[in-house]
């Protein structure tokens, strides 16, 4: 796992871009695993300009995003779809049918989500999955006691995430109680991870993941058994990290043809 830890938010969103945009020209049809939430909005947005300004070409990229709202039409304002499209999918020539989002208003959930991942493994995997991280420790959708070898499957949000998504709603009683998400080791097949976080409330869930136990109380702690991850802070995000000044000094002291 490596800690990049970054002045601000915004220096660390075209860090994970960097990342992003290295594959998508090394792998034209790679595979993205996409996240949600205000975290990416940096990353999306430097997508977007590097498409407009430099001609990063998603036209072969396939896209997988981790989680929808249960009982959210496609078209409702605050679904992932509406999401995506607004702050990625809009912005890029990425193409319709490679575009994939679980689908909240499936009439057989169980069915879609096994649909699901057959179609991560039809395309040949996930090459670089995108992840936040929530104040619980929470990947995904993945609560707290998440499996850690879970599929994509629906799951029952705690009260700590209903009131944490409550700003995206009109009403905190119009956050719905279950979602689709993938699973804790769908994320862990993923080629490599690109993990976000941002502000001083996600400190602890950030120190948990990195520098704690493996334990399904933080469901992030599993990534510490992933082959390849790098971890993208802001400073504030980065203060309850005990070896902070050491993964500032890895990341300074990288041999040039290791650097992004």
């Amino acid at each position: 796992m490596e800690v990049i830890i970054q002045p601000t938010r915004e220096e660390a969103g075209r860090v994970a871009a960097a990342i992003v945009a290295r594959l998508v020209r090394e792998k034209p049809d790679a595979v993205l695993g996409l996240a949600t939430g205000s975290t990416p909005l940096g990353l999306y947005r430097e997508l977007a300009r590097m498409h407009h300004d430099e001609g990063l070409d998603f036209s072969a990229i396939t896209t997988f995003n981790l989680d929808e709202y249960v009982g959210l039409a496609p078209d409702h304002p605050a679904s992932y779809h509406t999401f995506m499209r607004k702050n990625l999918f809009d912005q890029i020539n990425i193409t319709e049918e490679r575009i994939h989002i679980p689908n909240g208003s499936a009439q057989d959930i169980p069915a879609h989500c096994l649909a699901y991942e057959e179609a991560i493994i039809e395309a040949g995997g996930i090459d670089l999955q995108v992840l936040g991280i929530g104040s619980d420790g929470h990947i995904g959708f993945n609560e707290p006691t998440s499996s850690l070898a879970s599929r994509t499957r629906i799951k029952t949000l705690t009260q700590a995430t209903i009131d944490d998504n409550a700003r995206f709603f009109a009403n905190r009683e119009d956050v719905p109680v279950h979602v689709i998400t993938m699973g804790i080791g769908t994320i862990m097949d993923a080629g490599q991870c690109v993990v976000l976080a941002y502000g001083e409330a996600k400190a602890q869930a950030v120190a948990g993941m990195v520098e704690g136990p493996l334990t399904a109380i933080v469901p992030a702690s599993i990534l510490q058994m992933h082959p390849l991850v790098k971890v993208l802070l802001d400073e504030p995000a980065a203060s309850a990290l005990q070896k902070a000044d050491y993964y500032r000094r890895v990341h300074d002291m990288k041999p040039e043809w290791q650097r992004e």
